[in-house]
């Protein structure tokens, strides 16, 4: 089951919704990447990997993370200030510079 959240900042209201399970991923016969979600417990069974969604707080650059060739640096500016967007809360926005993070109470959902 995963939960997705919606992270809005005080400053400029820029919003990002992310999910708790990020994109879980399996290799077809082709070898090419394949996203499974669920509820399919099928496709989920056949993961090898997850590539989450991931946020420079420097300079704003949204890309993901291969949980089987993870980096810890912005592929476009290369600070070491990245986060996970499921986990934006109390983080400086890149935006605006000035606000934070906050999670909308106004938004939860499971899947």
């Amino acid at each position: 089951m995963a939960q997705g959240v919606r992270h809005i900042c005080g400053g400029c209201g820029h919003a990002i919704e992310a999910w708790s399970d990020g994109n879980p991923y399996y290799i077809d016969k082709a070898g090419d990447k394949q996203y499974a979600y669920h509820p399919d417990h099928e496709l989920l069974a056949k993961c090898i990997g997850n590539d989450s969604p991931h946020l420079c707080l420097s300079c704003g650059f949204e890309f993901m993370v291969d949980s089987n060739d993870p980096v810890a640096n912005c592929p476009k500016c290369k600070t070491g200030e990245i986060a996970c967007t499921y986990d934006l809360d109390n983080k400086q926005c890149p935006f605006c510079k000035e606000g934070v993070f906050n999670i909308d109470p106004d938004l939860f959902a499971i899947s």
